[in-house]
């Protein structure tokens, strides 16, 4: 035997989607306010329509009790079913479309009725509060039925109570106004329901183009996925509104940025200040892969536009990457000596070759003499003016691929530099940027020439470097120290307008100085002051000596 397929059971409950939740949940909204406000009005209308009718009763009674025939005739005839009373009593109860008119006497006794059998006699409900001369208004049950009733007292003309007209308004009059009215306030609720159910269906319709027709569950897993990326990916994130202000901040935006949550709500230019990282996320420079430097931290930023009228920025941190191109620079500067030196070694190697050969020994020995010499004086003359070894290292490297390059690097008379630097590699940085700029700036022109000009001034060092090339002109000279701006062709490796730029950066931390101007004769003169680069000297040997021995004389 087949095994009995399962039995699906019917599951009762909520849509899934957001749009149907919003409109069954709209609809019963609606609904509600329309049964609501239909029953808040038929629930006092019964009251308002007794109300009507006992009052209009009262009125045709106190109407009817200002004929003075009436009180003549009750005073000079005897109660008839066709007496003038009666007939009054008909005419007004006819004219005003009421369901009775009675006249009594003092002592009740009808003198009209609609029945006109049960004129004479007592009325069938208590008239004292009428004849004791007040007016009533009131439901109560008659041989007539249930009706609205208003009474009033009699008056002669001394104003002497001579008995009471009861007035009655049929109380299914009453009850079919009610249900008449009934009909209109179900069609006037059905419109507004059905005016309610298209709006609600029109807004259901816009929040399911807005949430795309997924479920309250799909949009909550969304966003938890979306707060696990966020702060989860190793890429800065920025997310802007309409007006500019920082909606969004992750965990790496912080962290790249040097800033904290306090920053949402604020405009980028209010969050971090002015500069070219502001710029970008505010979107004054636009472009991809826009190089920006914040802090010592070198950022990949890219920028794009969302459809609420904001934008969301990423933010990428290639400082080590950008050390590694430095760092592929040198080496590249380092290949380029060393090919350098190989080049002018063979030449050398040949030309001392044809001497020997030519037995020119004593021309070849003064020609070895020279080459030995210019290369240990160049060495000399850097090492023995600049102290620190990378430094006086990099410029003996930097003078190789000068010569190379049919460049002339020379090292200003002026240069004195002690091995006292606080921060050398940041100094090493700076002069390798200069010098390398000065290099591409006078490479290729006739008489190339970059000077390199380095001394202290106390615990202040001075750098000067100029060059011989074009120079750079006055409206630029600000420009040239901004993060990704560069009249040269980038590299593969790593992007263009950052050398300066960190120049500027590392002269400021220090709380120095860096700026453009133009050299004597032309070409352009970068000088870089930096404050306290330098440590306190040392004291001598003999003077710490010296003062040791005075200070123990002085404790004897």
């Amino acid at each position: 035997m087949s095994p009995t397929p399962p039995v699906r059971r019917l599951r009762l409950g909520l849509p899934r989607r957001v749009f149907s939740q919003v409109l069954l949940m709209q609809l019963a909204i609606a609904a509600g306010v329309a049964v609501l406000a239909t029953g808040l009005f038929l629930a006092p209308l019964g009251d308002q329509l007794d109300d009507q009718a006992m009052r209009r009763a009262l009125a045709i009674a106190q109407t009817t009790a200002q004929q003075p025939q009436i009180v003549r005739d009750l005073r000079g005839t005897a109660p008839e079913p066709d007496g003038p009373v009666q007939k009054e009593a008909e005419r007004i109860r006819e004219a005003t479309q009421a369901e009775y008119v009675v006249v009594m006497d003092r002592q009740g006794v009808r003198w009209s009725h609609t029945d006109p059998e049960r004129i004479g006699e007592v009325v069938s409900t208590d008239p004292g509060q009428a004849l004791a001369g007040r007016e009533v208004m009131e439901i109560d049950d008659g041989t007539l039925g249930r009706s609205a009733r208003g009474k009033v007292p009699l008056l002669d003309e001394d104003g002497r109570i001579v008995g009471a007209v009861s007035v009655g308004i049929a109380y299914d009059s009453v009850r079919a106004r009610l249900i008449h009215a009934i009909p209109g306030l179900f069609a006037y609720a059905g419109g507004a329901l059905a005016v309610g159910a298209l709006a609600a269906w029109l807004i259901s319709r816009r929040v399911q183009r807005q949430t795309r027709d997924l479920a309250f569950s799909d949009i909550a897993a969304l966003l938890a996925e979306r707060e696990a990326m966020l702060h989860g990916i190793r890429e800065g994130v920025v997310a802007l509104d309409r007006g500019g202000r920082v909606r969004l901040l992750n965990d790496e935006a912080q962290r790249l940025l040097g800033i904290a949550g306090e920053a949402v709500g604020r405009t980028p230019h209010e969050a971090l200040g002015e500069g070219r990282t502001a710029d970008v996320l505010a979107g004054r420079v636009t472009g991809t892969d826009l190089l920006t430097v914040r802090g010592q931290r070198v950022l990949v930023a890219n920028r794009m536009p969302t459809g609420d009228g904001g934008a969301v920025a990423t933010l990428r941190d290639r400082t080590e990457l950008e050390q590694l191109g430095r760092e592929l620079d040198s080496t590249r500067g380092l290949i380029d000596a060393l090919r350098a030196q190989d080049h002018e070694h063979a030449n050398r190697m040949h030309t001392l070759l044809g001497l020997l050969e030519l037995e020119m020994y004593d021309d070849a020995v003064e020609f070895v003499g020279e080459v030995v010499g210019d290369h240990r004086a160049t060495a000399e003359q850097i090492t023995e003016r600049i102290r620190e070894p990378l430094l006086a290292a990099l410029l003996v490297g930097k003078a190789t691929v000068a010569a190379e390059r049919g460049v002339a690097l020379w090292v200003s008379d002026r240069t004195r530099l002690p091995d006292r630097l606080v921060d050398p590699r940041g100094l090493v940085t700076i002069v390798g940027n200069l010098v390398d700029n000065a290099l591409d700036a006078v490479a290729g022109t006739p008489h190339a020439r970059v000077e390199v000009e380095l001394r202290a001034e106390g615990r202040t060092a001075v750098l000067r470097v100029r060059d011989t090339g074009p120079g750079v002109p006055a409206e630029h000279r600000e420009l040239v120290f901004t993060e990704g701006w560069t009249t040269k062709e980038p590299p593969a490796h790593r992007g263009r307008g950052l050398g300066l730029s960190l120049v500027r950066r590392l002269a400021e931390r220090q709380g120095g100085s860096a700026v453009v101007g133009e050299a004597r004769g032309g070409g352009a003169e970068f000088t870089v002051v930096l404050p306290e680069a330098l440590a306190e000297p040392a004291p001598e040997p003999a003077l710490t000596a010296a003062v040791n021995t005075a200070a123990e004389e002085e404790s004897r």
